[in-house]
């Protein structure tokens, strides 16, 4: 299983790769659930490529040989994944191909295309289009790029956690979207390591409960359709590497509709100036909605996965 060392050994490899995001205090908003708490922003809107994807990809293609990445990278995406190997593989001269459902955002297709990223799309979710990923890197022995099961993708998002507790040591709960887990299961695995009571709750949308029934199911479980406009939170199911560190280091998983994400997009664009994606508001849901209901004087972290406009239309 994932451990700190391995999140620690990510921070080193990719600190010349990505940024070091800010996590920012912000006032109280009109929200009973948040009257009496304390509310900071860890801001991945602000990664380069626009988002935490950033961190995973870099470390996986930054531990790669040399032969491993001049074969090609290919990976299956919803985009932000994508365009986090579209980036390491920029950095290192690794051509890239990335397959994406039919429903990924035109403006995240755009970004891919300027990188250099060969493009192709499959299916309607996104494990149609990993299934044609997968299937390409056997056909023509490209590196496959897992964007959630991967243990250095794992250690690379887990370098979140590494950042709020330096920026926020007396954080006492923080909130994480989930699609597939890799975010939530570095971020839990390092922030456990290092304060042991903090509480990690994640957050999914109820049109793609992956990990909810999982955890609940005590398997892996694939959910007979998708129903979210929040594509980037949206597999059919998750892996057993992720289903085994949430079980085993998150506190709770709740669930948000879509249109209270487009709340708390709209919300941070109004009041903060961020152009978010619809799965980046999904962490700040939880608590606008009362789904997690902080205690007098509790100091709340959500991480803000990605940026985008989606989350504003």
């Amino acid at each position: 299983m994932l451990d700190i060392e391995d999140i620690q050994q990510a921070r080193t490899r990719i600190k010349d790769a990505v940024r070091r995001t800010p996590c920012l205090r912000t006032r109280f908003f009109h929200s009973p659930a948040m009257t009496d708490a304390s509310l900071s922003l860890k801001l991945e809107c602000l990664q380069v490529s626009g988002s935490f994807k950033a961190r995973g990809a870099s470390n996986k293609v930054l531990a790669l040989p040399e032969s491993a990445r001049q074969r090609g990278l290919v990976t299956a995406s919803g985009g932000n994944h994508g365009l986090g190997v579209a980036y390491a593989g920029r950095c290192v001269g690794a051509p890239v191909a990335v397959y994406l459902p039919a429903s990924t955002p035109a403006s995240k297709v755009a970004k891919l295309e300027r990188w250099g990223a060969h493009v192709i799309f499959e299916g309607d979710v996104w494990d149609d289009a990993n299934a044609a990923a997968m299937g390409a890197a056997e056909r023509d022995g490209m590196t496959y790029v897992h964007p959630f099961a991967d243990p250095a993708v794992m250690a690379g998002q887990g370098t979140v956690g590494l950042e709020i507790l330096e920026q926020s040591p007396s954080v006492d709960t923080v909130l994480v979207s989930i699609g597939g887990g890799g975010l939530i299961s570095g971020i839990a695995t390092a922030l456990k390591a290092g304060k042991p009571g903090v509480k990690v709750i994640g957050v999914e949308p109820t049109g793609a409960p992956t990990l909810t029934r999982s955890v609940a199911a005590g398997r892996v479980v694939t959910l007979d359709a998708i129903t979210t406009d929040a594509n980037t939170l949206a597999p059919r199911r998750t892996e057993q590497l992720n289903l085994d560190i949430v079980r085993a280091r998150v506190d709770a998983i709740l669930l948000v509709e879509d249109d209270d994400m487009r709340d708390a997009a709209r919300w941070l664009w109004f009041e903060m100036g961020l152009g978010v994606e619809l799965s980046a508001g999904a962490a700040l849901a939880a608590l606008r909605t009362g789904a997690y209901r902080p205690a007098r004087d509790e100091n709340v972290c959500a991480v803000v996965c990605g940026a985008g406009t989606d989350g504003l239309q």
